[in-house]
């Protein structure tokens, strides 16, 4: 009986799909993996389907410039790389805490607060009339 080996792929076939569609630059996104041609990180694709659960139909929906391929490369990549990334992700919520405590309030958030008052409740409802009364201001 004879059989076979399955050949392999010599180096000159091998196609890295994903290195056609997302690059690490120094200098381009923070040093972060994004899509190749965009300032769109993986971890944003990763954040808008895992976290929000858009699809990757929906994600190029939203973002027409990106390709369905590069959608599914940045996936595969965030999933090869998910500790790293996600570790990422968690640093930038951090920060964008942080500086929303050092910043205050807005301007418009302080005149809000001026013009209401935290200790300034709404005024009682109106009582509603109720049996009789209810009924002849109906009629």
């Amino acid at each position: 009986m004879h059989t076979t080996t399955p050949e392999t792929a010599s180096p000159e076939t091998v196609v890295p799909v994903i290195a056609e569609y997302i690059a690490v630059k120094p200098g381009f996104c923070g040093g972060k993996p994004h899509v190749i041609g965009h300032r769109v990180k993986v971890q944003h694709i990763a954040v808008w389907h895992e976290r929000m659960g858009k699809s990757p139909e929906e994600i190029v929906a939203t973002y027409p410039s990106l390709s369905l391929p590069a959608v599914f490369a940045a996936l595969a990549y965030y999933h090869s790389h998910r500790a790293e990334i996600d570790a990422d992700i968690e640093a930038d919520e951090r920060f964008v805490a942080e500086m929303k405590a050092k910043a205050g309030l807005s301007k418009l958030q302080e005149k809000r607060a001026a013009h209401h008052g935290k200790d300034d409740p709404l005024p009682p409802a109106p009582a509603l009339p109720t049996g009789d009364a209810a009924y002849k201001e109906a009629g």
